[in-house]
């Protein structure tokens, strides 16, 4: 009986998620003006100049470049990030796609998924809008990643589990990201905080469904299933973070970067380091909900950098996040 309770309590969750796609769902050609005249994107605009949560903001190389680079780094760097999100968002529907035809007639999951696809192809027309605006070069992510992404997409129906921990690695830093520019009060150019609005109420939708999803799932597997998944969370986390974030080879080339900022910037740092356990207090806890952040994979969380307080609520404001209870 508890078992069909806990199915029941699973399926209704997700008509609630189904509920509110239907009910709260926005168009980025009908909820963005992108032709008014606050929605231009001025290249000269210093509001391009990267916050403080970008990690190339913070090193010397950037913070020493005259005002007019900063921008030009900004612009470009903004609509990579657009054109890496809009690349694993396709990543994403791919991978779902070949997992929702393996699912069985009236199953909950396959409403949702479709619900779910359905808003990440707006969110790649919203993403691809702004690149084609901003006008810049930039071509997401790395050449490696980008001729790896169909493999990664068709191993989804195999892998549902491993694939739904890589939808939380892709979307989480995203997440983190926009929601600390929002939260900072940055300057951001108007077109940018709006994207960043939509982005961030959708996705709320989609991390919950992972979280529920793996929650469910995890029900029933055995011990040393638990072990390889709790060991393929924190490497999922880590790996497609340094790919969401990073920059590909074409940035510095463009811009002369010297190796040492993108070391500086991409996690040989103490603040970039900082930077990447600040992505996922959420991640954490959930692990420790799931039972698969424990002392047989703690080790892997710290050696990867990227352990860490957990939150106490979803997206928890870093500020407001308690340090571990010292023994």
């Amino acid at each position: 009986m508890a078992r069909l309770t806990a199915i029941a309590d699973y399926e209704t969750e997700l008509r609630t998620l189904s509920e509110g796609s239907v009910n709260v769902h926005l168009d980025p050609f009908a909820d963005i003006d992108w032709d008014s005249a606050e929605m231009v994107i001025d290249p000269k605009d210093p509001r391009w100049i990267l916050p403080a949560s970008d990690p190339l903001a913070g090193t010397d190389w950037y913070r020493n470049l005259p005002q007019d680079r900063q921008i030009e780094v900004g612009l470009w760097r903004w609509a990579n990030v657009a054109k890496v999100g809009l690349q694993f968002e396709a990543i994403l529907i791919r991978g779902m796609m070949q997992w929702v035809m393996t699912l069985p007639n009236q199953s909950a999951e396959f409403r949702y998924s479709l619900h779910e696809v359905t808003e990440e192809c707006n969110h790649i027309q919203m993403f691809q809008e702004l690149v084609n605006r901003m006008d810049q070069p930039a071509p997401g992510m790395s050449p490696v990643m980008r001729a790896a992404s169909p493999a990664i997409s068709f191993l989804a129906a195999y892998f549902p589990m491993i694939f739904f921990i890589g939808i939380l690695a892709g979307e989480e830093p995203i997440d983190h990201v926009q929601k600390s520019a929002i939260r900072s009060d940055a300057n951001l150019p108007p077109v940018l905080k709006r994207i960043f609005q939509i982005h961030i109420a959708e996705e709320a939708r989609h991390i919950s469904y992972a979280h529920k999803f793996l929650t469910e799932n995890l029900k029933s597997a055995g011990r040393v299933r638990r072990l390889a998944l709790g060991l393929a969370l924190p490497i999922a986390m880590r790996w497609l973070a340094d790919v969401i974030m990073s920059t590909p080879p074409e940035f510095r080339r463009t811009f002369d970067v010297p190796r040492k900022a993108l070391r500086q910037a991409f996690w040989k740092s103490p603040q970039s380091q900082q930077l990447m356990r600040d992505f996922f207090p959420d991640v954490r806890q959930l692990g420790d909900e799931l039972g698969l952040r424990n002392n047989r994979t703690l080790w892997l969380w710290r050696l990867l950098k990227i352990d860490g307080p957990t939150s106490r609520y979803r997206s928890e404001p870093n500020e407001y996040r308690r340090s571990p209870a010292v023994a």
